[in-house]
């Protein structure tokens, strides 16, 4: 790596200027409590769901915070591991001495967590932001255990949209008419373009589907050496299509044409790990009958899964499920699915014990339905000895008691803005 080059990315980098009329992220606040902890910081998520901005709004709120360099410049393809020493000689030239080091997809140097505890050991603040769990975590764990707090970043929730496009109506103590009309057009907007935030800026199809093959090609199919760029598109195709929906590797294999189970959970590893899909486990005590069973999937934005999935008719019901989904993993939650004679969309755990069961469906105005959903509701709840459940829906309010159970029924957007 060139010393004059190094130097003209720093220099190019430090023109950024915040972004104007931004989303107020809730994360950012989580972040600046963490600025006197010696911890090293990790801000990970899918790209472009904004990492970057959270940490270059944090980093412009703090004194001699000089120390930044963005890796996912093309200009730093040939930087190695032992460019690292270089690179802090050339900002130590260019801006003194610092404290506080801000680093953007640093996973695409191999080796870099050995220069990053180095760091930590001489009593440097490290934030460091990437596009790949796996990744960051396995040298994470290898070289850095206890020395790092990783935060989740996902696109924007629902709460985040409506505080930036209708500040003042979470704090009203009760909603009129017109404050609800305008949540319910938010929230319709919220089902069909996610929460990507320039997606939701612009509502540009080429910026998603350049987003896409950035993660497909560049996180997958040329990080992990893959031939066959077909299966893994299809693969990709067949869960945007089937969202919420079970499968097995095996029969999954089958549809697509690939004859190894192996292969095809070798793909949905690469898909979770650059935080595109999401897979879920059929509870049971048993952990080997977890592996077993049948998953589901979700992605990562209703957006996402509207550009790159196939529907012959609008299947609202599965979208509101993956929206509810993402919700709970924003919480932190630990999700699985109850079936047994009966299915219940999310069981949530929490240590040894099943702690809570959501029902998701668009509405319970058909008999037949709501027979449904309160029967997978009830057994769920019976099987995890629970005395309250809930079903959200789309826009509807209920209290229903069904042997000595009470179930609450709430509209989904009701319950994203309450959490």
């Amino acid at each position: 790596m060139e010393r004059e080059v190094l130097k003209q990315v720093i220099a190019d980098q430090r023109e950024y200027k915040s972004p104007k009329n931004f989303f107020i992220r809730t994360l950012t606040d989580t972040l600046m409590r963490f600025v006197n902890d010696p911890s090293i910081m990790i801000i990970s998520g899918i790209r472009r769901s904004g990492k970057s901005t959270i940490q270059r709004i944090s980093q412009l709120e703090l004194a001699k915070s000089d120390y930044y360099l963005n890796f996912d410049d093309e200009r730093l393809i040939q930087f190695k591991v032992e460019d690292f020493q270089m690179l802090l000689e050339v900002l130590i030239e260019l801006f003194g001495e610092q404290s506080t080091f801000y680093f953007d997809e640093i996973q695409n140097i191999e080796g870099w967590e050995r220069f990053i505890r180095r760091l930590y050991e001489q009593g440097k603040k490290i934030y460091i932001t990437g596009s790949n769990a796996k990744l960051l975590s396995k040298e994470l764990g290898t070289h850095l255990t206890g020395r790092y707090i990783q935060l989740e970043v996902y696109p924007l929730s629902f709460r985040e949209i409506i505080l930036h496009k209708y500040p003042d109506i979470l704090s009203k103590k009760a909603l009129s008419t017109n404050d609800t009309g305008m949540i319910l057009h938010h929230f319709s907007n919220y089902l069909n373009n996610g929460g990507i935030p320039e997606y939701v800026k612009f509502e540009k199809a080429e910026y998603l589907k350049d987003l896409f093959d950035g993660i497909l090609y560049r996180d997958i199919i040329t990080r992990y050496k893959i031939n066959d760029e077909r299966s893994l598109q299809e693969v990709v195709y067949y869960f945007a299509s089937n969202i919420g929906k079970e499968f097995s590797y095996t029969k999954l294999g089958k549809i697509v044409g690939i004859s190894s189970p192996h292969t095809i959970a070798n793909y949905c590893n690469y898909l979770e790990q650059c935080y595109l899909c999401f897979f879920v486990n059929r509870y049971s005590h048993s952990l080997k009958k977890q592996i077993q069973y049948n998953k589901k999937c979700y992605m990562i934005d209703p957006a996402i899964i509207r550009i790159t999935g196939f529907r012959i008719s609008e299947d609202r019901g599965r979208l509101l499920e993956n929206i509810v989904f993402l919700h709970l993993k924003r919480l932190g939650k630990e999700v699985y699915f109850h079936k047994d004679q009966k299915e219940c969309d999310f069981v949530l755990r929490e240590g040894n014990h099943i702690v809570e069961a959501i029902q998701v469906t668009a509405h319970l105005s058909n008999e037949e339905i709501k027979k449904r959903e309160i029967s997978g509701l009830v057994e769920a709840m019976k099987a995890y000895n629970l005395q309250k459940g809930l079903i959200l829906t789309e826009n509807e309010h209920d209290l229903i008691e069904v042997d000595g159970i009470q179930i609450i029924v709430t509209p989904i957007w009701k319950w994203l803005l309450s959490l």
